[in-house]
């Protein structure tokens, strides 16, 4: 029986953690922004803004302190920061146009984009635990739906085909911004990544705003109730940014969409402790699934970080083994060469 040290390695162990502390920030900003649209503000992208600018301000000093060359093209991070700003609007926008039910199910095709994208930009193997662990994550999150469905939320949008195409186009933007995360932060730098980031970001989503979001802007009518929802998203979102780049390092993209998974279910446990509303039972059996779901993909990596020591090691045996065989080889030729030229001397002295 394999005990539970030797089954996880510490990294991992750090891994679960971070990932739902990173799950629960995104609850607090989705309790944010159901603040907002309770008071009638309909501004994702300048909600998305401050978060850019803490990034580009905070990551931009330490990068001017390094005073070091960008080690990744900067039109690299143009393209990501257009491409985050817009996932994230696109599943945002999705919520006027169908039902919460459609967007947390549709919103799973980001994990299947992100195993797509990282097999064949990154050159990731997986195990099949590691699919058996995405499945059960899922059908915990499927267990949720039908507990929506089940509390009778079956209200089906103004325009649902509309938004479940805004969920799906935003789900695969998700995907390629946190695969491309990766690759940055595996080959260039976390710090210039987030300053890259928010850069661009706070760029993309200020011209946004300006065509977009302008008269939404101009009509609020700025009050405690409403700076403090737009303060504690930013916060939350910059902390959640400035954790991404970690976990990405440590266990991948794949990880990162899976431990967001479970965002769902700490809301729940919010609305149950803070709220004292009454949910569905299924939501709990949901929640362990996903629990999990994650224990099984992250599970094992200890004997694979084993099993890689141990070919290295080996490796390194045949190395020194061979090292040792030319050596030998090299010494018994000069002691050949050696005699020849004794032999050679001597021959001639004979003459």
């Amino acid at each position: 029986m394999v005990r539970f040290w030797g089954f996880w390695s510490k990294k991992t162990l750090i891994g679960l953690i971070l990932g739902q502390i990173l799950s629960l920030l995104i609850t607090s900003t989705g309790f944010s922004s159901s603040e907002l649209a309770r008071r009638g503000i309909n501004a994702p992208t300048a909600q998305s803004l401050f978060n850019y600018v803490l990034l580009a301000v905070v990551y931009g000093c330490v990068m001017i302190h390094r005073r070091k060359p960008l080690k990744s093209k900067w039109y690299f991070y143009i393209l990501l920061g257009l491409v985050d700003v817009e996932a994230n609007y696109l599943v945002v926008k999705a919520y006027q146009y169908t039902s919460l039910t459609s967007v947390m199910l549709l919103d799973c095709w980001s994990i299947p984009c992100v195993i797509l994208l990282t097999w064949l930009f990154l050159k990731t193997k997986y195990r099949f635990r590691k699919y058996v662990g995405v499945a059960i994550c899922v059908a915990g999150l499927v267990l949720v739906i039908f507990s929506d469905v089940h509390a009778s939320d079956r209200s089906s949008g103004s325009s649902p085909l509309k938004g479940d195409v805004l969920v799906i186009a935003g789900s695969m933007l998700y995907a390629i911004s946190n695969v491309s995360e990766e690759f940055f932060v595996k080959n260039a730098d976390r710090v210039e990544l987030m300053a890259m980031l928010g850069l661009f970001g706070a760029i993309v989503s200020a011209i946004q705003i300006c065509v977009l979001e302008r008269t939404e802007l101009k009509n609020i009518h700025w009050s405690s109730g409403v700076v403090f929802p737009f303060t504690g998203f930013a916060v939350a979102m910059f902390l959640f940014y400035s954790g991404v780049p970690v976990l990405l390092k440590m266990s991948g993209s794949t990880m990162l969409n899976l431990s967001l998974l479970t965002s769902d279910m700490w809301s729940v446990l919010i609305r149950i402790f803070a709220y004292h509303e009454k949910v569905d039972w299924m939501y709990f059996i949901a929640f362990v699934a996903v629990v999990v779901g994650l224990v099984v993909y992250s599970g094992g990596d200890k004997e694979v970080e084993q099993n890689s020591a141990e070919v290295a090691d080996e490796n390194a045996e045949q190395s020194n083994y061979l090292d040792e065989e030319g050596g030998l080889a090299n010494s018994n030729k000069m002691g050949i060469a050696g005699s020849s030229k004794s032999d050679a001397t001597t021959s001639r002295g004979h003459v």
